[in-house]
């Protein structure tokens, strides 16, 4: 399998190369060639624009009669790719360049035409000075003038780099260095200064509040818990609201629901009693006026009187 592709081939002893038949084909005969837009044309059919770079299946042929020092020129046939319209250009081996030559213009070429523009003033002015001797004085005065104008910038550029040329930049380096480190130091004393006076203010600060605690007494702690709290009316049962109406009620009214009060309205029977009876009766009066009467006195006088008043009745009987 792998004879097929060898690059040898056999040639017989008595191979002959000018006894090989050749093809007799046309001189201007075209080739289809793959190539890339050398430049950017615009269609002069469609006006679409054609970017450099673009690809293209093209046909190559040889132009006839048109060389340049011995190098043969090539045209190239392509097709616009909006409407098909035909676009041929050509090698310009002079200018190392594409020339247009139909179908379309080409854009951005101003660098080519100011080198043509250029090219053909100094045409102009080369036939000027072959028919005018005059002429020929005025721009030699005029090429004499720009060369001075060309050595005095040059000479000041070359006095400019002296100047640069004596710095010593060691020394710049030096200097901004040392700048830096005094800079620096300067900071640091700041800082500690600074440091130093608040600590000595914090100590100042002490000392006086050390001093004032020695002189004045120790004020007592007050209680947390005695103090008022912004809840204490929820837990107060009697609030201070509901007890002031309740003594102006009283003072208005007074009290009626004392048992004091009420054996104060008891109707008694001025009859004897017995002497012991009497002074007994006496005290408790005398207590209940006073308002001294504890409950438990009034209940026993509220008691004493019920059944004296019982027996009463049972000898009215």
């Amino acid at each position: 399998m792998s004879e097929r592709k060898v690059l040898n081939k056999y040639y017989p002893p008595d191979f002959d190369p000018a006894k090989i038949p050749k093809l007799k084909l046309p001189r201007d005969r075209q080739y289809v060639v793959r190539l890339m837009a050398p430049f950017n044309m615009r269609c002069k059919t469609c006006g679409e624009y054609i970017y450099k770079g673009r690809k293209f299946n093209a046909r190559k042929e040889t132009v006839q009669n048109e060389d340049y020092l011995g190098l043969p020129i090539f045209r190239f046939y392509i097709k616009c790719p909006c409407c098909l319209a035909e676009i041929t250009f050509k090698t310009d081996p002079k200018n190392t360049d594409y020339a247009m030559e139909h179908g379309a213009t080409r854009n951005f070429q101003a660098e080519k035409l100011l080198e043509e523009e250029e090219k053909r003033l100094q045409k102009e002015r080369e036939e000027e000075e072959l028919n005018n001797p005059m002429k020929v004085l005025e721009n030699r005065a005029k090429d004499s003038k720009l060369e001075m104008e060309v050595l005095e910038n040059l000479q000041e550029l070359k006095e400019l780099n002296q100047r640069q040329a004596n710095v010593d930049f060691e020394a710049m380096l030096k200097q901004f260095k040392r700048v830096e480190e005094e800079q620096r130091h300067k900071e640091q004393e700041e800082d500690e200064q600074e440091m130093k006076a608040m600590l000595e203010e914090a100590q100042n600060r002490r000392l006086l509040v050390d001093s004032d605690s020695d002189e004045e007494p120790a004020k007592p702690c007050l209680n947390p818990m005695a103090q008022t709290k912004p809840t204490g009316i929820l837990q107060d049962p009697q609030p201070q609201s509901k007890k002031l109406r309740t003594e102006s009620w009283e003072r208005s009214t007074g009290k009626l629901s004392t048992k004091a009060q009420l054996a104060g309205l008891v109707a008694r029977r001025k009859q004897k009693l017995d002497p012991a009876l009497e002074n007994r009766m006496e005290t408790q009066d005398a207590t209940a006026n006073t308002g001294l009467l504890p409950a438990a006195a009034a209940t026993s006088s509220l008691g004493l009187l019920g059944a004296y008043s019982d027996s009463e009745d049972s000898t009215s009987d």
